[in-house]
């Protein structure tokens, strides 16, 4: 397991999905997104390199996971795809950075907790250095148009919304979505385009 010490806050350990714990994967799935996975969903993220889909765990309990999967661009390159990126509830609204502004009445636990948890960004940031790390062009997902707090979350983390896709979901309203993308410095073309799929 790989241990994130963030901003002095606990620190968020990752671990990787395997065969043996991807069961977890789905009952954290149901319990945060509004859509069922398929079982071909589990087995695959199972193959994915561990860089790009783990869990985040705080005090040894999974709170988080990210997976992810590398794809061709038409191009050649490798740009990687975010499938999902959830966090449970009541870790959702820790930020990074938060503070107690008294923390003589904010008992030292909750104190440590609220300046710095924010296991989303930790899970989302070990991905982005993996992707510097192995030259991909650039990283993508689909976020729903409605979706506010994900759009400014990703945003923060250099993200731009590249394209509006309309009907792209089924059995949720609105049926739209943005892709956000971030492109790689050490990939960037110089004619700048726009990464989408």
């Amino acid at each position: 397991m790989m241990t994130s010490q963030i901003g002095g806050a606990l620190p968020i350990e990752f671990g990787p999905i395997t065969t043996q714990n991807v069961g977890v994967l789905r009952v954290l799935n149901q319990v945060i997104f509004p859509v069922r996975y398929t079982d071909s969903f589990y087995t695959d993220i199972v193959s994915t390199p561990r860089e790009l889909s783990k869990f985040g765990y705080v005090n040894g309990m999974i709170v988080s996971s990210i997976c992810c999967r590398v794809e061709a661009t038409p191009d050649g390159l490798d740009r990687v795809y975010i499938m999902t990126l959830g966090v449970l509830e009541p870790y959702r609204k820790l930020k990074l950075g938060e503070s107690i502004h008294d923390r003589r009445h904010v008992p030292r636990f909750m104190g440590r907790l609220m300046r710095g948890l924010h296991t989303g960004g930790a899970l989302l940031d070990s991905v982005l250095a993996h992707c510097e790390r192995t030259h991909m062009d650039h990283i993508y997902l689909h976020v729903q148009t409605s979706n506010a707090d994900a759009i400014r979350f990703y945003t923060t983390h250099g993200f731009r919304i590249t394209q509006t896709i309309y009907n792209y979901y089924r059995n949720i309203s609105p049926p739209d979505c943005y892709i956000l993308a971030r492109s790689f410095a050490s990939r960037t073309t110089s004619t700048n385009a726009s990464p989408c799929p």
